[in-house]
């Protein structure tokens, strides 16, 4: 009887759902009631299984829209940061009323670079030039850092989420490239229109581009990964040629050093070469090019050739600082977050304000034409010069220390575990030396389409570094089956 109790019960509320549907359609012309099942859903697994929803977050990040100018003067990326936030409340309701968390993942040293980066977030916020665009930002980076960093560690701890959480991303964001390559390809592969042809998903090419970066190490590591099945190696290679081919055709030169900067450490990892030989290669080299840097921007200025969709044109295109616009527009960027930085090297003027306030710290002859003398068309060009013009020395401090941070943990976990965590630990390393390398010429860890995989990766390692290498410390004898 109580069974029949229940089926009647879900068909009267199906029965009354479509009546009120109808009605609303018919008579309101309203259609978001259709949601509603959606909605309890992803309701139920707030409560149950938070796993779920950050990995589905995950999926749906790729294809996320960003709404602008709305009605409350925000803007928001649909429909992923909303969920972001939910999981964000969830997390700091269960810090204040179970103070629960686990202990391993909160005293790791990345995690305490973290609570420094976003306790100075906060005491630049204080002083900041525009406070409530600055609490704004606030906001926005802890509900990308709790759910995908502080949240995805502990999910990790089973090797099996690590697999769906990249193969999410990563599915959605090939299906992506599909529908761009396929759009792009009416147009010719112009250059120009693969400058904006990933609208609406990806804002620009260079967003798209780093993206792609981030996961071709993924896609390749997933070919050669231990015990994959051969249905698994096939995917895997289909999807690595449909990034590869988007990010031919993004057009993204950023993108691309990126590539070969995170190609190049990998090859350092095989080959052993100790890294206080590349640490001094480097210093030597940043030493040669002060040394005799006016010969060699004389010798860049002759360059001529502009961004094409001719490969090589390109290419050579990235050292055009006489006349390519996109390169110039970035140096009038870095030099205007530079003066931000001389008026106020401590505390910078503020999370997220550059974009508002580096209009008068731009200088006439250094101006192109895509800039703009209201300065209101985006931010530093940089992840490093943009902390620094925002939150003064110790804002881009933090941000070093955390990428050395995370090569040291990342390399150390290579070396420690069995060829699985290595090669968990290599593919989230190089995705993020991609980032690290394509950050010197873009910033983008004020959106959702970078900040997932970013702090996704990291707490990979992480997760690695805590659950899986260091097995004395570890709950249980037997580590989660991947």
């Amino acid at each position: 009887m109580k069974e029949k109790n229940k089926i009647l019960w879900v068909y009267l509320l199906a029965a009354l759902f479509l009546v009120v549907n109808f009605y609303l359609v018919l008579e309101k012309d309203v259609y978001w009631f259709f949601l509603l099942p959606l909605v309890l859903i992803v309701l139920y697994y707030y409560l149950t299984s938070l796993d779920n929803i950050i990995l589905l977050i995950t999926f749906l990040t790729p294809f996320a829209v960003n709404i602008l100018d709305m009605d409350v003067g925000l803007g928001v990326s649909l429909p992923t940061e909303p969920l972001m936030l939910g999981v964000l409340l969830l997390f700091l309701a269960n810090l204040i009323f179970e103070n629960r968390y686990e202990r391993r993942i909160s005293t790791h040293p990345i995690s305490y670079i973290i609570y420094a980066q976003l306790f100075w977030m906060f005491f630049t916020m204080l002083t900041s030039e525009m406070p409530i665009v600055s609490l704004k930002f606030l906001i926005s980076r802890l509900w990308f850092v709790v759910p995908f960093y502080f949240m995805a560690a502990m999910i990790f701890r089973n090797k099996s989420n690590i697999h769906k959480f990249l193969w999410l991303y990563m599915i959605a964001l090939a299906m992506v490239v599909v529908y761009t390559v396929t759009l792009h390809s009416q147009y010719g592969f112009d250059e120009e229109v693969g400058h904006w042809i990933m609208s609406p998903f990806y804002n620009d090419h260079t967003a798209y581009g780093a993206a792609l970066a981030m996961y071709i190490p993924v896609a390749f590591g997933m070919i050669f990964y231990p015990g994959v099945t051969n249905r698994m190696r096939i995917l895997a290679s289909i999807v690595l040629f449909v990034l590869i081919v988007g990010i031919i055709f993004s057009y993204g030169r950023a993108a691309w050093i990126s590539l070969i900067v995170s190609f190049g450490i990998f090859m350092l990892v095989l080959w052993r070469i100790k890294f206080y030989i590349v640490f001094a290669t480097i210093a030597l080299l940043i030493g040669l090019f002060f040394t005799f840097q006016q010969e060699i921007i004389d010798k860049l200025e002759k360059n001529k050739q502009d961004s094409s969709a001719n490969f090589i044109e390109h290419i050579q295109s990235i050292t055009n600082i006489s006349s390519d616009a996109s390169n110039l527009e970035r140096i009038n960027r870095w030099q205007a977050a530079l003066r931000l930085f001389d008026e106020r090297p401590l505390v910078g003027w503020g999370p997220g304000t550059y974009q508002f306030v580096y209009s008068p710290f731009q200088r006439a002859k250094e101006k192109t034409i895509i800039s703009t003398n209201l300065g209101d068309m985006g931010n530093a060009h940089s992840e490093y010069l943009g902390p620094l013009a925002e939150m003064g020395i110790p804002g881009m401090m933090i941000v070093l220390i955390l990428i050395i941070m995370v090569m040291i943990t990342g390399l150390r976990v290579y070396k420690s575990g069995n060829r699985e965590e290595k090669f968990l630990s290599m593919m989230a390393l190089l995705g993020l030396i991609t980032y690290f390398a394509h950050g010197v010429l873009n910033n983008f860890l004020d959106t959702d389409k970078l900040s997932v995989p970013f702090w996704g990766f990291i707490a990979i390692i992480v997760s690695l570094d805590v659950y899986h290498i260091d097995k004395s410390n570890t709950q249980g004898s037997k580590k989660p089956a991947p």
